[in-house]
Order: C-alpha cells, then sequence, then structure tokens
C-alpha cells in the first residue's frame, strides 16, 4: 500500500505541545503546578507557551485551564440542558451562529448496510488539524470517516476505516479530502458556512445517538443520560455509551462534547487529552460563561 504522508501544520506543531502539557497536568494535579512548571515540561518559556495558547486557542493559559475543570464542566452541564431541549426540538434546519458548522447527513439504507457499501468509491488522505493529524475518508455522499492518528501509524488508522467499508473501493485522493478538512477546521469565517455532509454507516440505535450528538452546539455539554433520554430510551446510558465508542467522524459528530451526569470527563476513543483539549479550546470560541 503506498505510504501516507502527514504533512505538518503549526496548528498541529503547538498541539503536540497543547496535549503534552495536559497529560502533564493531569498526571500532576495533586502538587497544583505552575505555569513555569507546565512550561518548563513543554520546552518554553513562559513567554512563548501564553504565546502559542493565544495563536492555537485564542485565550490564555489560565483561562483555558479553568474550562478544563469539572466545576466548569457541571456548570455547563447545569446550563446546558434548556440549550439542548431547544436543539433538539428545532433540529439541524438553519446552521445557527456563524461560526459553528452547519452539519447535515444521511445513512446507509437497510441494503446498503447489509452489502457493506459494495462497489461505493471512498477517497482518503491524512492533514493536519488543530488537534493534531486526522485521516479523513470522503464519499460522493459526503464524510464517512475522520480519525485522530495517535500512536498508529496511518496505514493501521486507514485499515480500521477499511474494515468498516468492506467492499467499498478505496483510493489516496489528498487533493480532494483537503478541501473537505479545510471546510471543517477553517479559519475564522465571514460568511455563512456551506453544510458539509455526512455519511452514516450504523444500527438504527447508533444512528439515532449519532443524530442526538449532532444537535449539540459547540461550546455546550451533554452527559450520557441527556442523549438516552433524547432516543427516547432513558435506561440505554450504557448503550449511548458504546454508540459513542462506535462514532467513525471525530470532531463532527460530537461524542466529545458528552460526559459523565457528575461532570466527569469520561472516556474518548482519541485520548482523553485530546478531549480535553476539543472541549476547552470550543469553550475559548463558543464559551457561555465568560
Amino acid at each position: 500500500m503506498e505510504k501516507l504522508a502527514v504533512a505538518s501544520s503549526q496548528a498541529s506543531l503547538d498541539y503536540e505541545r497543547i496535549e503534552r502539557a495536559i497529560l502533564f497536568l493531569e498526571s500532576h494535579h495533586t502538587q497544583q503546578p505552575s505555569l513555569q512548571d507546565v512550561a518548563d515540561h513543554v520546552h518554553l518559556s513562559p513567554f512563548h507557551f501564553e504565546r502559542m495558547f493565544s495563536r492555537w486557542a485564542g485565550t490564555t493559559p489560565q483561562r483555558f485551564l479553568r474550562y478544563l475543570t469539572k466545576e466548569y464542566a457541571k456548570q455547563l452541564l447545569n446550563q446546558s440542558r434548556d440549550v439542548l431541549d431547544v436543539s433538539y426540538s428545532v433540529g439541524l434546519s438553519s446552521p445557527g451562529r456563524l461560526h459553528d458548522l452547519f452539519v447535515t447527513y444521511e445513512a446507509l439504507s437497510p441494503g446498503e448496510y447489509k452489502q457493506k457499501a459494495k462497489g461505493m468509491d471512498l477517497y482518503y488522505g491524512v492533514h493536519p488539524t488543530p488537534f493534531g493529524p486526522a485521516l479523513v475518508a470522503v464519499t460522493r455522499r459526503g464524510v464517512c470517516g475522520l480519525v485522530f492518528l495517535q500512536e498508529e501509524d496511518p496505514a493501521t488508522a486507514l485499515a480500521g476505516l477499511q474494515e468498516e467499508w468492506p467492499d467499498a473501493h478505496w483510493a489516496e485522493n489528498p487533493l480532494l479530502t483537503r478541501a473537505t478538512i479545510d471546510q471543517i477546521f477553517a479559519p475564522a469565517r465571514t460568511t455563512v458556512p456551506k453544510p458539509i455532509h455526512l455519511l452514516l454507516k450504523g444500527t438504527n440505535f447508533q444512528v439515532k445517538v449519532w443524530e442526538a450528538l449532532l444537535k449539540i452546539p459547540a461550546g455546550q455539554l451533554a452527559h450520557y443520560g441527556h442523549i438516552a433520554e433524547a432516543v427516547g430510551n432513558p435506561q440505554a446510558v450504557r448503550a449511548v455509551g458504546t454508540a459513542c465508542g462506535k462514532n467513525h467522524i471525530a470532531y463532527l459528530i460530537p461524542c466529545h462534547r458528552v460526559l459523565q451526569k457528575a461532570g466527569q470527563l469520561g472516556g474518548y476513543r482519541w485520548g482523553t487529552a485530546r478531549k480535553k483539549a476539543m472541549l476547552a479550546w470550543e469553550a475559548a470560541q463558543y464559551g457561555q460563561l465568560g
């Protein structure tokens, strides 16, 4: 198989340091490390560390760290309930705020699901994002995969996606997928964004959960119980968590915005440090609490 090349970008380089800083804070939280301690750990001066945060997150390290606290999560969860109720009733009929992504979707038909997408053309590429390198896969009907790369190489991540679409025709096309990544992670926009279409492949229950996740606005949070209620099965909290773990379209289907009821972070298939970084980044962009 042709080797995939991962391009670098300033955002991805900044993210590497952000993730290292978050992991350091996780492992030393009882010691309450100072800004100097964290900066030293990522081999930057406090001045350059603050400048990096401002460039990547649009906020100071101090405010960013506040967004990582359990207390902030609990406050936002309490505030989000009313927002989510409105979102569920309104649905996905409008793009909302100017800088929000406008995501639409369709699911594979039962026949297509049974045939495992036989004959479908899928195109893929690996690109830098503000949350590290990611593999994205698209069809003529929309984005069908977006996975962040962790310890595994791109070929391993690609093999994982190919298992989900085993009978499709796969071809590397970074020029095509680059346009998709730019649309998702573009800098601040001056016009209402064009819709980003998704093609979902899952069981009926999984698709219902993913539909509910799509209605959580950026800068808001939900807990697994919220989602279980939204899909009409309040007792299915554990099954909701499993469905979140089966999501193959990271960020766009925002399973990172779902926490445990008491405000604990919960798991994330692409790493809890990345989940924290994404939530804090969104809080800085869209934060409701100041």
